[in-house]
């Protein structure tokens, strides 16, 4: 087996209530991970985040060993913060063995200058969710929220679920998309004409000019039709799509 250069994933969700997903992301950590040279995590790995001290919940201690795990085999591990799991921070990292990335991060990765982000940032024609984020991503919103009793902080975040979901029902996709003059600020900005994220749920490759943007699939694997997979780059820097069982997306 080839070893991959780096493998991209995003948008999981994992959540306790979701079995199957879970046993998919283990599966991928186990058969495929284990394999590369290094693993970018590139936002929501879980449905939610409510500080460091929930890593004592059974679930997410059984998923951050299992990240550990990766990290223990070798392979550089990697983390960008999502919408749902931004609350990440140095106690996890140490917990998974993972290095905290801030957004957006340039990449050289086989001789590719690739920049990495989770995608919610460069969403801006939704005002109310970038007013939103720009609150709770202040260092001071943060710690005041993770001074908060664990028990409060998760019924705020389950209430904040809620809306969001309602909300959500209300907007356009396109509304809910990257764009295109983000993405293009992104790419001049880092002098780069590669991008991998997430966020939106819509894998594909869109090119613009000389530019090449990969959207990383969310992972559902309790319904029907499952969905999921990821992203690799090879050692020689092609760069492919792979479903949930591995084969290439053609």
């Amino acid at each position: 087996m080839t070893m991959p250069a780096a493998l991209f994933i995003s948008d999981l969700h994992l959540q306790s209530s979701h079995p199957r997903t879970s046993a998919a992301f283990l599966s991928f950590l186990e058969h495929h991970a284990q394999y590369a040279q290094a693993l970018y995590l590139l936002g929501d790995l879980f449905e939610y985040w409510a500080g460091d001290d929930d890593l004592e919940d059974p679930f997410n201690a059984r998923m951050t060993a299992a990240i550990r795990a990766v990290s223990d085999a070798g392979v550089h591990v990697y983390w960008i913060a999502g919408n749902r799991d931004f609350l990440v921070g140095s106690g996890f990292a140490a917990a998974a063995g993972a290095t905290l990335l801030s957004e957006p991060h340039v990449a050289t990765i086989a001789g590719q200058r690739v920049v990495l982000l989770h995608g919610d940032a460069e969403c801006t024609n939704d005002v109310p969710y970038m007013e939103f984020r720009a609150m709770v991503r202040q260092p001071a919103w943060q710690k005041q929220f993770l001074s908060m009793p664990l028990s409060q902080r998760k019924s705020i975040i389950a209430g904040l679920r809620n809306r969001s979901r309602e909300h959500n029902g209300e907007k356009s996709y396109d509304i809910m998309d990257v764009t295109p003059d983000a993405i293009a600020q992104v790419f001049s900005e880092q002098a780069s004409t590669v991008m991998i994220h997430g966020h939106t749920h819509r894998p594909a490759v869109h090119t613009a000019g000389d530019t090449l943007r990969y959207v990383l699939p969310d992972w559902e694997c309790d319904t029907t039709p499952q969905r999921g997979g990821w992203i690799a780059i090879d050692g020689r820097g092609n760069i492919t799509r792979h479903e949930l069982d591995g084969s290439i997306i053609e």
